[in-house]
């Protein structure tokens, strides 16, 4: 059974940083593209940024230049490198095996002075 577990979300003032990270399980994790979606309120949810097996990244256009997307494979771990952060990128974000359609719960990300 595919489990994804996110962690890093909270409350950061306008222009910090945070690093959120997604843990899997029950999964060949290597082998499969990975991304970050979010969800704020009364908003669909977006696609922020994907990484493939390879390594190769895409980003939504809202966060390019400000976010990296990163896989450590032998750690099972998907991050997020959130710096700049602004008040309008307050949501809660999810990590996604988008291919299989697995989806960890959400963590919250704030960003308000």
């Amino acid at each position: 059974q595919v489990q994804l577990v996110e962690s890093g979300g909270g409350l950061v003032q306008p222009g910090g940083s945070l690093r959120l990270s997604c843990a899997a399980s029950g999964t060949i994790f290597s082998i499969y593209a990975m991304a970050w979606y979010r969800q704020a309120p009364g908003e669909q949810r977006e696609l922020v940024a994907t990484i493939t097996r390879a390594g190769s990244t895409n980003y939504a256009d809202s966060v390019k230049g400000r976010f990296t997307i990163s896989r450590d494979n032998a750690k099972n771990t998907v991050y997020l490198q959130m710096n700049s952060l602004k008040p309008e990128d307050t949501a809660v974000y999810y990590c996604a095996d988008y291919i299989r359609g697995y989806w960890g719960q959400g963590t919250q990300v704030t960003v308000s002075s």
